[in-house]
């Protein structure tokens, strides 16, 4: 409740784009979850969710349903009326789900079956959709949603006690050491997942530290702690500073580019408490 009042103007911000897309619930007429980037149907919930928006919240509510609803039997989350369902697409919408609480939600167990089946040998989970052509980086899975599948697990029991979500820990760490882009989306690790993002969206450097440090694969790991004393070496007066930031989130107040954030200073303390 406390980061709620302090963020009350955040807050109203990112409600007042909920009818933007076309319809309600910050989506399209046609229900594309995905539509709006940093204020789709997902990204908005997700943000109410970290500015301490309680998930009994009716809006919360009535938007959760509508991500449910877009749920197939088979535990994949098809986000738009047209197209394919990539891995990605059923991520990202567990992602934020487990976020808001619901990981042990009995809708989403065959989802979390789903994933497992599917993971790809070396540990993380690809999407057969390749934009940059094919080359031998495209046979390894895609960092990103790896990361954001990790992120889900760690909600529930299967978290360090399942060995295939440790391998794909280590895909992520080995990662750390190859830094070339990889996965048909070409993730790779430079100068920009280098710099400090939040909140959480993309694959860099703090979400990255933020997720590993779950594990116990990876709180020992040479290469987590070479991550770990990166991020902290950006740090002011031990806070984390945001140092990029999705433009259409600009005026909000939590994440100002540049400078100090305390809801991220909260998930580096999270996650300093994990190790």
């Amino acid at each position: 409740m406390e980061n709620k009042d302090k963020y009350k103007a955040d807050i109203e911000a990112i409600i007042a784009k909920r009818y933007d897309n076309g319809w309600d619930y910050w989506t399209t007429s046609d229900k594309r979850l995905g539509k709006g980037g940093a204020f789709s149907t997902l990204s908005s919930v997700f943000l109410l969710n970290e500015l301490g928006v309680k998930k009994s919240d009716e809006l919360l509510l009535q938007t959760v349903e509508l991500i449910f609803g877009c749920q197939r039997q088979d535990g994949r989350f098809k986000l738009s009326p047209q197209g394919a369902i990539y891995p990605c697409h059923t991520i990202n919408a567990l992602n934020v789900l487990c976020n808001l609480g619901y990981a042990e939600d009995e809708r989403l167990k065959k989802t979390f079956k789903h994933l497992l089946e599917i993971q790809h040998d070396d540990g993380g989970w690809k999407c057969n959709k390749f934009s940059y052509g094919r080359g031998p980086e495209t046979e390894c899975s895609n960092p990103g949603p790896t990361l954001a599948a990790l992120n889900a697990f760690r909600f529930t029991g299967y978290l360090n006690k399942n060995p295939k979500l440790d391998k794909g820990v280590e895909f992520l760490l080995d990662h750390w050491v190859i830094r070339k882009p990889i996965g048909p989306c070409h993730y790779g690790i430079g100068s920009l997942f280098m710099q400090v993002e939040y909140p959480f969206e993309t694959y860099n450097l703090f979400y990255y530290v933020y997720v590993l440090s779950f594990y116990d694969r990876a709180k020992e790991d040479k290469r987590f702690l070479e991550a770990l004393f990166t991020l902290e070496s950006k740090m002011q007066d031990g806070k984390i500073v945001v140092e990029r930031i999705n433009r259409k989130l600009k005026d909000l107040s939590f994440c100002k580019k540049g400078e100090p954030s305390a809801l991220g200073t909260q998930r580096y303390h999270e996650l300093k408490s994990n190790l």
